[in-house]
């Protein structure tokens, strides 16, 4: 298996291998998050095949260090994106939809794409803020914001009460607010 920053030295050389090795190494988990997102079988595919394309496109120029996340980020917005454009009129029925309104009272609204270095600022605000918060509630917290897994997947496999769980994400969303205000992002 070819290592990610071997995949990152073919982009830059403009190799089209590159694309397949993304695929077969990431494109099932970058499905998973598509699907739990979009709810769509056919919708998580199409992200994939949307994903490869975007990443083909932005590097270069940009030079990911880490290539699993720059991969499931980009798959995680262009699923957003397609959730969004489906529900338009509709919002709601999904496991995604009530997750982003968990956060939607924390984080900064995205009415007309905000500038790519506020976007960049709170991406680096929020990599910053998991780290504090200890290994058992950062798991469950992307579990919950990241990978969209409701509230009794979580309690079921980590082995907890669905009310534990929902007060670890409580506080979890108090610490963010109170991160994010300190940091002038809210």
């Amino acid at each position: 298996m070819h290592q990610d920053s071997q995949i990152i030295e073919m982009l830059l050389a403009r190799d089209e291998q590159a694309l397949q090795l993304i695929r077969a190494k990431y494109g099932t988990l970058c499905t998973q998050i598509a699907y739990r997102m979009t709810g769509s079988r056919e919708d998580a595919e199409e992200c994939v095949s949307d994903l490869l394309l975007e990443v083909w496109n932005s590097v270069p120029p940009n030079q990911p260090k880490n290539l699993r996340a720059y991969v499931t980020a980009i798959a995680g917005r262009i699923a957003i994106k397609k959730y969004e454009h489906a529900h338009r009129l509709k919002r709601g029925g999904t496991r995604f939809a009530e997750a982003l309104d968990e956060l939607a009272e924390i984080l900064p609204a995205d009415t007309h794409v905000e500038q790519e270095i506020e976007q960049r600022e709170l991406t680096a605000a929020l990599t910053a803020w998991l780290r504090t918060l200890p290994a058992g509630q950062r798991r469950i917290f992307m579990r919950r914001y990241y990978l969209s897994e409701s509230v009794q997947e979580i309690a079921e496999s980590s082995q907890m009460r669905v009310s534990a769980v929902k007060m670890t994400l409580l506080r979890a969303r108090n610490k963010l607010k109170e991160y994010l205000q300190k940091e002038g992002l809210l």
